[in-house]
């Protein structure tokens, strides 16, 4: 079966969110869900990008199973992390390799 490469926007509630305390549960909650085979040194990045006015967003990409089936299981857990405004799928690809 092949991989999808996932790409997230995770947008905080305000300038005042540590974007590295939350990059970690994030973090977590992707491990989490992406199950034993995920490969935490290549199959995730993370940046820090800006947006406006001093307020800044996570870009992540992460690569999972395709058997995993979609990502609103992941979208609401990542929701529910204290600091969290939204949470979108900006782009999926299917990787065949």
């Amino acid at each position: 079966m092949a991989s999808v490469i996932v790409t997230f926007n995770i947008m905080p509630e305000g300038v005042e969110i540590n974007l590295q305390e939350l990059e970690k549960e994030v973090k977590e909650k992707i491990i989490d869900f992406a199950g034993p085979d995920f490969k935490e040194d290549s199959d995730i990045k993370i940046e820090i990008v800006d947006v406006a006015f001093g307020l800044k967003a996570l870009d992540i990409k992460a690569i999972f199973d395709e058997s995993r089936g979609g990502t609103e299981e992941l979208e609401n857990n990542i929701t529910e992390i204290e600091g969290v405004k939204s949470v979108e799928v900006t782009d999926v690809r299917r990787i065949i390799g």
